[in-house]
Formats: C-alpha cells, sequence, structure tokens
C-alpha cells in the first residue's frame, strides 16, 4: 500500500473535523488546507476523496452547491440519510453546512 502524503493526509485530518448530521465542500476544505500547505484545490480533495476517502466519512463532503458528487450521488445520499441529512432539489439544505475552523 502506498503511503499517503502530507496533502492527503491534511485532507483526511479535515473531512475528520465535519460531525456527523453536518456537510462541508470540497473547496471549504481545500481552503482549510491550503492556509497551512499552501496548495491544492477543490479538484484536489476530490481527488483525495477518490483515492483514500473509505477511511474518513467521504459523504459529508459536497460540491459548492450542496449538491452530491454525480459518481457516488446514490450511495452519498443513502449515508447522508442515516445521519438525518435530508436532500431537497438534490441539494443539501444550508442548514447542515459546517463551516471548518479558521
Amino acid at each position: 500500500m502506498e503511503e499517503i502524503d502530507e496533502y492527503a493526509d491534511a485532507v483526511l485530518a479535515a473531512l475528520d473535523l465535519v460531525p456527523p448530521g453536518r456537510i462541508t465542500s470540497y473547496g471549504r476544505v481545500a481552503q482549510y488546507v491550503g492556509r497551512s500547505l499552501g496548495r491544492g484545490g477543490p479538484r484536489q480533495v476530490a481527488k483525495v476523496m477518490r483515492d483514500y476517502g473509505a477511511s474518513v466519512a467521504w459523504y459529508r463532503c459536497v460540491k459548492s452547491d450542496r449538491s452530491l458528487a454525480v459518481e457516488v450521488a446514490w450511495r452519498q445520499a443513502e449515508m447522508l440519510s442515516s445521519e438525518g441529512v435530508p436532500l431537497r432539489n438534490g441539494r443539501v439544505p444550508k442548514e447542515y453546512w459546517f463551516d471548518l475552523p479558521s
């Protein structure tokens, strides 16, 4: 198994901060991680989630418009629902947003 690099480790740690029943976005995680590492963006966060996300609650990370990742939307919706997070018109309502600490 390949070693997880510093960026991937920081992304996974950021996702661990999102409590059950709440969501954040790929972009917000990228901003949070970027403050300390000075690199990365939403696409890099998505790649980390794709490669290593099974070790964290990956489904709590959504697009900036609060919609689900197309490739795994059915599974993501199922996992969020199990935590009491509904979808309205294909998006998670604003009240479920979690803002990572500054």
